[in-house]
């Protein structure tokens, strides 16, 4: 028998207090698990997902007792390789997302699995945000913010971690705690850990001594900088405890673990005004951005030439962008306002600022909000643009330099003539030009003979360049990492090199905390352990894996989300194509793959779509487990035809199972009925599908024998029922609403004066939804046809509106019937037809409502909100619940999924008298999580308005 691996004897010591379950090591899993957003590839061999600081600190405990080295993942959005191992590898989740609002919102303290929008979502009632604005906001969390003092377009160097944090909670390597906030653990620490505040305390006194050492990093510190450790602490504060507050930020995990931080917030101004400003040349650019330095603006973000032109020709780019001429660059400078007076004379400043200088046409500022958004689109849109068109096999690679901004229009011009130098003639130029920090963005394979030198001789020339000959940052926001830790010295010379070895030490004398980060011997470590990115299938092949898909992902907790289960389509793919050469352990490793993701990858996807509003380059993985879908079920292509063809008479036995089944609970009670379910489910092998006792009553069909209202003054709509809104009627629980939405949709439209017109063979139409979702594309083509002739038939070619009563089913059919019709689902229809025809008394009531998966797709959510408080006194939308996981049946046959996404909504929603949706499904599953019942959008509106 082969003896255990030191990780294998740490899971099973640390399996006696952690559930097995968040103890991984399966080849899946960590692999998935593993992979964040750098080009670098190292494979965990244990992943362990704390819960809490003690399970945290026992991990840290055992791995210290076998000196197996641990690196902390957050989002996994991170560039530089600071968050991937190939030891322990300690991943957050539910339990390390805790906030407390403070000095009515003057401080916030945060968990580090907080995303960080979602801190700014909680800081907006009281006009305020967090410092560091990173492009990755929206999905990179707070743990990762704070490590990497990752910083943005607008909070420049006042405003990153580092200047705006007030206290922070750390646990060390020896799985001691330190909470500056308190000031009995502040006590307790200096006498538990005296030797590491005063060595502290002794470097900074040793640092200040050495004038040159210190104006040296005073200088540095003038620029973004994220290369090394935070050594202006050193010259900046001189009590250890303060030191060591700041030197946590920025040292990527290779110190301790931040196990939550309180910000010092800033404020959010309202009035906001952009003016996309163009020059002829860099040379003007960067002048313009020199004197831009002394305004008041939040932003100027610069774009040279090849970054405008790799966007010009997406949707909705002004047409100037083609005529440039080359060699011109362009500022987008964004001025905020408390108010519009103030608003207006910062702009008036800019443009005095700007007078002296050539543009090609004049500084014109904007405040329309979609002018606004669109030209921060442009800027937004530099980096995915490269990622779309780069070659299938390599990655997008992204050099972050800074430079003095007084040597700014010299450094760029050196800068590009290195890169055109060595070959890279597709790199594109942008970047936050206010703190002459710029980004370089190009395609990079590392397959070809020669690529890997090329990229070393590159960077060797870079890192010389800005480092050394201009005294810049060769890593001004994105962190050190495993990509410049071989040039960490070049940067910072031989002394404050070897101060940040010796604080470590002092921190960590086992350089167990993510080791060969930040600091390494091994010159060529940036250029070890690269990620392969080989063709998997063109539906995902440009994924970047940036991971800015995940946080909407409903299976995210589960079991996988996009970024992952691309990474493992891609392995697989990997193997195969190895085809006989593969040994007999990656055969094995293979098999395992393709196994366990028929579960992982395949069954708990609910293929929303989500992670295309996400993606930078607008992959929707969804597509791509319906393909795989396609080609597992091609032997069920003729049960579906029978289903397709037979299907008035496939919803007449739903809706008599439904009433069997409600037979059923009235003699077996909630209870009991769950546990038959349960059971039978569990003998079947999960063929069976899981009752609920949220499972609603059968629709009464009847209601769509409905007679022609009014006469020939009322305006026409064509009304689609769905086949969920055909089958699934009322819930039984709920005693607010006990009609069907079919009902509802009736009475609604007859209220509002419409003459409803109902399509023929009603019982047989469906978009094709329910068979495209199983990969039975034939079939969903075949039901799009039908209902696309009957419609339409219905509304004479287009001329009618159509109101389809479930969203899902609405985008399908906008996505595949013919564009004369026009096809609208509840919340746009009652929102921009129905209000403007009622009167509204809004209902006294707190509600909730949930916008489903495709209403965000459709851009709805805004119309959702809107429409909801029209019709209520107050109205609750549960943060972080994304798509409900419901998925049309996965509900029933998955249900662990839709318990996965929608945990945490009971709470949120407590107090509330009911929720509102636009999918019977989904308002299925809703109820059943959220404990209150879940209605149509449609019921709300009908109660809370009368005829006019």
């Amino acid at each position: 028998m082969t003896a255990p691996t030191p990780w294998q004897e740490l899971k099973a010591v640390l399996a006696v207090t952690i559930p097995a379950e968040r103890l991984i090591d399966d080849p899946l899993r960590t692999l998935a698990y593993g992979t964040d957003a750098s080009f670098y590839r190292l494979i965990p061999r244990l992943v362990v997902r704390p819960e809490n600081e003690q399970e945290l600190r026992l991990t840290l405990a055992e791995c210290r007792t076998r000196g197996l080295p641990v690196t902390f993942r957050a989002a996994g959005t991170s560039l530089s390789g600071q968050a991937v191992t190939d030891s322990v590898l300690i991943q957050l989740g539910r339990g390390w997302r805790d906030h407390e609002i403070l000095d009515e919102g003057r401080g916030i303290r945060l968990e580090p699995g907080v995303i960080g929008a979602r801190a700014n979502a909680l800081l907006a009632p009281f006009g305020r945000k967090i410092g560091p604005d990173p492009a990755s906001i929206a999905s990179c969390m707070i743990g990762g913010i704070a490590a990497n003092n990752a910083s943005g377009m607008c909070c420049g160097t006042a405003q990153n971690s580092y200047r705006t944090v007030r206290d922070i909670r750390v646990i060390l390597a020896d799985g001691s705690l330190l909470d500056t906030a308190d000031p009995d653990s502040v006590v307790a620490f200096r006498r538990s850990h005296g030797d590491l505040v005063e060595g502290l305390e002794g470097l900074s006194a040793e640092t200040r001594g050495n004038a040159a050492l210190a104006e040296k990093i005073r200088h540095k510190y003038r620029l973004k900088n994220t290369t090394g450790y935070a050594l202006n602490s050193l010259v900046d504060f001189t009590d250890g405890i303060e030191i060591l507050k700041h030197l946590m930020i920025g040292s990527e995990g290779t110190l301790g673990f931040i196990g939550a931080i309180t910000y010092d917030t800033v404020i959010d101004e309202f009035h906001k005004a952009a003016a996309l400003t163009f020059f002829s040349d860099m040379a003007t650019t960067c002048r313009a951005t020199i004197a831009l330095k002394q305004v008041p603006v939040s932003a100027v973000e610069l774009m040279d030439r090849a970054a405008l032109r790799s966007v010009q020709d997406q949707p909705g780019m002004p047409e100037v962008l083609k005529m440039l001429p080359e060699g011109a660059a362009a500022l987008l400078i964004d001025v905020r306002g408390n108010d519009a007076v103030e608003l207006e004379a910062r702009m008036q400043a800019v443009q005095a600022t700007l007078e002296g200088i050539q543009t090609l046409e004049p500084v014109a500022f904007t405040r329309d909000p979609d002018t606004y958004a669109r030209y921060w689109k442009i800027r937004k849109g530099l980096f995915p643009a490269v990622g779309a068109v780069r070659e299938t096999g390599t990655t997008v690679i992204i050099e972050d330099v800074a430079f003095p901004v007084e040597r700014l229009d010299a450094g760029v011009l050196a800068l590009t003539e290195t890169f055109h130098r060595h070959g890279y003639h597709e790199a594109i130029l942008f970047g936050h030009a206010l703190e002459g920090n710029l980004h370089f963005v190009f395609p990079q394979g590392f397959e070809k003979p020669g690529e890997v030198k090329r990229y070393q001789a590159l960077m060797d020339e870079v890192a010389q360049l800005v480092g050394v000959e201009y005294g810049g940052s060769l890593k001004a926001e994105h962190g050190t990492g495993r990509n410049m830790a071989p040039y960490v010295e070049l940067e910072w010379g031989p002394e404050a090199y070897d101060l940040m070895w010796r604080i470590k030490g002092l921190f960590d004398p086992g350089n167990l905390l993510n080791p060969e980060v930040i600091l390494s011997r091994n010159p060529t470590l940036h250029l070890e352990n690269l990620k392969p990115l080989p063709a998997a299938d063109p539906i995902v092949d440009k994924c970047i894996e940036c991971g800015f898909c995940e946080h909407v992902c409903p299976s995210r907790d589960l079991t996988l989300t996009p970024r992952q289960r691309i990474v493992i389509a891609r392995e697989v793919a990997r193997l195969e194509a190895m085809g006989e050469a593969l040994s007999n352990e990656e055969a094995a490793r293979l098999d395992t793959l393709r196994q366990d993701y028929r579960y992982a990858g395949d069954e708990t996807c609910a293929a929303d779509g989500l992670c295309a509003t996400q993606c930078p380059v607008g992959i929707n993985t969804g597509d791509l487990v319906r393909e795989m879908r396609r080609e597992r079920h091609a032997g069920k292509a003729d049960v579906a035809r029978r289903v397709g063809r037979h299907f008035s008479g496939v919803t007449r036995l739903a809706r008599g199972a439904l009433n069997v089944a409600g037979a059923a609970r009235v003699v077996l009670g909630d209870h009991l009925m769950s546990k038959a379910s349960g059971g039978a489910r569990r003998l079947s092998r999960g063929r069976l599908p899981q009752w609920t006792p949220a499972l609603p009553k059968a629709t009464p069909i009847r209601v769509l024998r409905h007679p022609a209202t009014g006469g020939a003054a009322r305006d026409k709509v064509v009304y689609l029922p769905s086949c969920a809104t055909r089958v699934f009627g009322a819930d039984r629980h709920d005693r607010g609403e006990s009609r069907s939405v079919m009902e509802i949709a009736l009475s609604l439209l007859d209220k509002a004066g419409y003459e409803v017109i109902l399509p023929e063979m009603i019982g047989h139409l469906c978009c094709g939804m329910a068979f495209q979702s199983k990969g039975q594309f034939d079939e969903a083509r075949h039901k799009a046809r039908e209902l696309n002739r009957e419609l339409l038939v219905a509304s004479q070619n287009g001329r009618y509106p159509i109101l389809s009563d479930t969203s899902p089913c609405t985008l399908q059919m906008q996505e595949h019937l013919d564009e004369r019709l026009t096809l609208m689902e509840p919340v746009a229809f009652a929102h921009d037809h129905l209000l403007p025809r009622l009167s509204i008394t809004p209902l006294d009531e707190r509600i909730a409502v949930h916008v489903t998966c495709s209403s965000t797709r459709m851009g709805l959510a805004d119309r959702f909100v809107a429409l909801a408080q029209a019709c209520a006194r107050d109205v609750v939308v549960p943060a972080e619940i994304t798509c409900c996981g419901f998925a049309g049946d996965k509900g029933f046959n998955t249900p662990e999924l839709n318990a996965s996404a929608l945990e945490g909504l009971a709470e949120q929603v407590a107090g509330c008298s009911a929720g509102y949706s636009n999918s019977r499904t989904c308002e299925i599953g809703l109820s059943e999580h959220g404990g209150i019942p879940y209605r149509s959008i449609l019921s709300l509106l009908d109660r809370a308005s009368q005829a006019r």
